[in-house]
């Protein structure tokens, strides 16, 4: 974990553009080149992400995947969930496939994803976040393992002005701690989109929730701990990076800080139990 910076390739993507017409055609050029050379026409992953209103963040998003450093061949695949901006510019000027999903929430758009995936295994991902070029590997390392079925990573904030990375670090620590905790019993309370894999075809068994509510990941983990293992990837290097949006609602780090350890509180004794998906028990098991 970076504790007093922002890790140095990072930069490469912090794009200065605040809407889609800003961006320069040689912006696209050098990152479909990038995409060229990596993409899979025969994936054996394919990386799925949901994205509303995110013209330009899914540009660096992509920016970033695009240079991921991987033998396993995969393909990405972004769905457009009813975005009323210029994300749909951005997407048709990529070299990926993208899909247009009306029905509002990400429960909607990742199930479009995972339908018209091809790949065998899929990791999820957001439209605000970055990727260290080694996270395709890492995940697929863990999730390939016998009977896991499904993986989670773990996640950092990208400093910016009244958000110092070493105050970032402290948060980042204390909730890596919390989520060893909850990894015991209730794993999926872990799992988040921005960085989560899963097998395919269990994912299509299960699928994802219809409407339009958040949650729709830790749902789907938990609905897949019928048919094997959830797996965190501790990796520090695999971690993705993302935008401090949710931070800022709590309106400073000490207060996002107490928000969720108040919340962990009330639910400590509720985590010393497990929980099995709803009228469901483990195959094999009566």
């Amino acid at each position: 974990m970076n504790f007093l910076a922002n890790p140095t390739w990072l930069k490469q993507f912090q794009y200065p553009y605040t809407s889609a017409k800003d961006i320069p055609k040689s912006v696209f050029e050098e990152i479909n080149q990038n995409l060229d050379r990596n993409i899979s026409t025969d994936p054996v992953v394919s990386i799925v992400i949901a994205a509303w209103n995110e013209e330009v963040n899914i540009l660096r998003c992509i920016a970033s995947l695009s240079k991921l450093k991987s033998s396993i061949p995969f393909e990405i695949i972004v769905v457009n969930n009813n975005s009323t901006d210029q994300t749909q510019s951005t997407l048709d000027q990529l070299h990926i496939k993208s899909f247009f999903e009306k029905v509002q929430g990400c429960g909607p758009a990742r199930q479009l994803g995972q339908e018209n995936a091809l790949g065998k295994y899929i990791l999820m991902g957001d439209a605000d976040c970055l990727y260290p070029d080694c996270w395709l590997d890492e995940m697929i390392s863990i999730l390939s393992q016998p009977e896991v079925v499904c993986v989670y990573g773990r996640y950092s904030f990208i400093s910016e002005p009244g958000y110092p990375r070493w105050k970032l670090s402290i948060f980042e620590l204390m909730k890596d701690i919390i989520a060893e905790f909850r990894h015991v019993n209730r794993p999926y309370f872990n799992a988040y989109g921005m960085s989560m894999g899963y097998i395919k075809e269990y994912g299509l068994k299960v699928g994802f929730i219809k409407v339009n509510r958040r949650g729709e990941d830790g749902q789907l983990c938990l609905d897949l701990m019928k048919y094997g293992k959830i797996k965190q990837v501790k990796a520090k290097k695999a971690r993705t990076w993302t935008g401090i949006r949710t931070l800022m609602l709590d309106g400073s780090i000490s207060g996002a800080l107490i928000i969720r350890l108040f919340k962990e509180l009330k639910r400590f004794f509720y985590n010393l139990h497990s929980r099995l998906p709803e009228n469901k028990k483990p195959e094999g098991k009566s």
